[in-house]
This record gives structure tokens, C-alpha cells and sequence, in this order.
């Protein structure tokens, strides 16, 4: 993937200037290394001078793309386009949802080809870098990897750090790569609400290996599960027992499971977390059928055993398609997502009915008091909607 910089350029003009002189301004900036070359295209601008004027430059709007525009950019593998795309899938305007469900029946015949992998794991366990290690290793084999990175929204004010670009510098300059890091809504899983139609996309692009990286763990990620091919879980060694609930939770979902930082004086104890992990799976019922779960350790910093991780990704993917596995999960997940998608309309469409909007608070209320029965409750409010029952 390509990497934008925004380029400044230097207003001689304005050199004469002593007071910008006097404190060291050049037209490089101090980050950039002494003998940098071109590749460096970051120059510094003088702004406001000293009794001028503040000067402003026009921004330029761009062009809305049609339909077409949309579907050839994105067949053509056009990044750019490919990001916009996502954007739109992304909206919750009326007219773009309109037009990103056209885009997406149009595209619907070149999706399916890629390995959708899903990793998760417990805080701290070094996701990111892996994924960064794994994902630069794929490309230099000549893979073309998207990463899918939902990053958390806060439950307070619904911001997102949106951090995964900055996380996986290496990547995300690779021109096989493409990273989107998508905030997560506070939706179930932490996967953001339009993460499978950004994967269909992704596909119609060419991309032939998709990573999905998740927020958190624990039992939602049964979500994760639900829209993904291979589903394995990051963990370290040492955790605490804290961690231990954590585990239970999503290790009976894995495919595969990995131990991280087995490097330097912790390979040692990430080799011992990495036999017991495997005497525990043998006795848990594996998540796909015919396949025994995995216990694998690795670092993401030396770049040790990530190779045989993504070595047993492949056995898998290559069991799944002989067993007829693959295809039956990816039938199973397309009829699971329907259904998901009427809940949600439904969801959507009870709250915003006006009769529910006028007593929900009242009748929360009431049921928070205990003077009405949750179940006389949520019929009253049913009714109010239109949805008799």
C-alpha cells in the first residue's frame, strides 16, 4: 500500500524574515535524518508573518464517483477507491446505504476466493505486531493481504483511536497490503457492523488473504467466528489467572492457538504455556470438524515459529476445502447474517417508532420501580410500535 505524504512547500519569498530564521526554521523538518533523500517529501511552510496577512488555500472537493466509477476502481485495485468503497459501505445515509448495496450486488460474483482469517486474543498479547510480522511475510510471498482492524469505540462519548496504521508502520507501506482500521460502535464482538461487506469488497479487489482483527475477547466472539473461515486466539504466557476466565470462554472456538513473545527469557515460559494449551485442547471438542485444534508458540519480534503458524492455517484451509467444510461454514454464515440483519432492521425500526419513543421511558421506569411485569412491559411497548402480539 502506498503511503501518502502531504507535501509542504517552502514560500521563499518570506525567507528574509529574520524572526523565522531566528529560531531555526529550514525547509526540512528536524524528524527527517540529516542526509535524507527524496523519499522524504515532507517540507515545512511559513504560516502567519509577523504583521501579514493569514493566507489560505482553497481546499479542493472531490469528485463524487459513480457506480461505475466504484466497481471498475475497485476491480482494478485502485486503493484509493477501494477505501472509499468502505466508506460508503460505512454510511448511514440513506442514498449511499442505496448505492453501496447496488455496488455490492455488482460485486457479489467476484468475491468468495480469499482465506478469511480471524485473530483475536487476550490484552497485551500483542495482536497488532503479529498480525504486522504475519502480514509482511504473506506479501513478500507474494500474497495480497487486507487487514480489517476494528478498533474499540468508548462506551462514553463513542470516540475511536483508530490506531492500526500507526501499530503496523511496515505494513502499511507494503504495496501488496491494505489496512483499514475501522472503529467498532460498541457493536457485539467488537466487530464493526459493516466489517463482512468491507471483506466482499476487499475480495472483489484481489485480495486472497483477509485478516480480521478483533477488540477484546470473551463470549461475544462468537461473532468473529460467524464471518470468518480460520479463527485463532493470540495469548501470552503468564497472564494470571485473572486471564484464565477469559480463556475458557473463546478456546473452544479456535482453530488455532498461539503463543506469543516466545522470545529472549520468556521462550522458555512460552513453551511450557504452550504444552499445557495443547494437554487442554485435547480434552475440549475442536471448533471445526476433523480438525484437531492446534497449540503453536511464535514471536512476533524475531519472527520465529510464524511461519509454521501460517503453515498450519494452510493444512487447515486445506482440510476444510477436501472436507467440504469451507464451503458448507461459508452457507451456514451467509443464512446467519440474513438473519442478523432482520434483527437489526427490526431493532432499529421498534425504537424509532413514535409510540415507542413517547412511553419507553415511562414504562422503563415503571418496569425500574416494579410496578409493571417486564414481559406486560415489553407487549405494551410492541403494541405501541405496531407489532402486535
Amino acid at each position: 500500500m502506498s503511503t501518502e505524504h502531504q507535501e509542504f512547500s517552502h514560500d521563499e519569498s518570506h525567507q528574509g524574515h529574520s524572526g523565522h530564521h531566528g529560531h531555526g526554521l529550514s525547509s526540512k523538518p528536524d524528524w527527517v535524518p540529516e542526509n535524507a533523500g527524496a523519499e522524504f517529501a515532507t517540507r515545512v511552510s511559513l504560516g502567519v508573518q509577523p504583521g501579514g496577512d493569514v493566507r489560505h488555500q482553497g481546499g479542493v472537493k472531490r469528485r463524487q464517483l459513480s457506480l461505475d466509477d466504484y466497481f471498475n476502481g475497485v476491480r482494478a485495485g485502485d486503493m484509493s477507491i477501494l477505501a472509499r468503497a468502505i466508506t460508503l459501505i460505512e454510511s448511514n445515509a440513506p442514498g449511499h446505504q442505496e448505492l453501496a448495496q447496488t455496488l455490492l450486488t455488482r460485486l457479489l460474483p467476484f468475491t468468495g476466493g480469499a482465506m478469511r482469517v480471524g485473530i483475536t486474543g487476550i490484552p497485551g498479547a500483542g495482536k497488532s505486531t503479529f498480525i504486522e510480522c504475519l502480514g509482511t511475510r504473506l506479501c513478500e510471498a507474494g500474497r495480497k493481504v487486507a487487514v480489517l482492524a476494528v478498533d474499540p469505540s468508548s462506551s462514553v462519548h463513542g470516540g475511536s483511536v483508530l490506531g492500526d496504521k500507526v501499530r503496523m508502520e511496515k505494513l502499511s507501506r507494503h504495496p501488496k497490503a491494505f489496512i483499514r482500521p475501522s472503529p467498532s460502535g460498541g457493536s457485539l464482538g467488537g466487530v464493526a457492523r459493516k466489517s463482512r461487506e468491507a471483506m466482499l469488497v476487499c475480495e472483489a479487489a484481489g485480495f486472497d488473504t483477509l485478516l480480521i482483527e478483533t477488540v477484546g475477547v470473551g463470549q461475544n466472539e462468537v461473532t468473529v467466528r460467524s464471518m470468518v473461515d480460520c479463527f485463532f486466539v493470540v495469548l501470552i504466557a503468564g497472564a494470571g489467572d485473572e486471564m484464565q476466565g477469559i480463556k475458557k470462554g473463546i478456546i473452544e472456538l479456535a482453530d488455532l492457538v498461539v503463543i506469543n513473545k516466545a522470545d529472549g527469557d520468556n521462550k522458555p515460559r512460552a513453551m511450557a504455556a504452550r504444552a499445557e494449551m495443547q494437554r487442554v485442547l485435547h480434552f475440549l471438542q475442536p471448533a471445526t470438524v476433523g480438525w484437531s485444534t492446534p497449540a503453536l508458540a511464535g514471536s512476533a519480534v524475531t519472527g520465529e515459529g510464524v511461519d509454521s503458524i501460517w503453515g498450519n492455517v494452510e493444512e487447515y484451509f486445506e482440510h476444510c476445502r477436501k472436507t467440504g467444510v469451507l464451503q458448507e461454514r461459508r452457507k451456514e454464515q451467509a443464512v446467519e447474517w440474513l438473519h442478523a440483519l432482520v434483527h437489526e432492521a427490526l431493532k432499529a425500526k421498534f425504537y424509532s417508532a413514535p409510540g415507542v419513543k413517547a412511553d419507553l421511558r415511562h414504562v422503563e421506569q415503571a418496569v425500574a420501580d416494579g410496578r409493571l411485569p417486564a414481559v406486560t412491559a415489553a407487549q405494551q411497548l410492541l403494541s405501541s410500535a405496531g407489532f402486535g402480539i
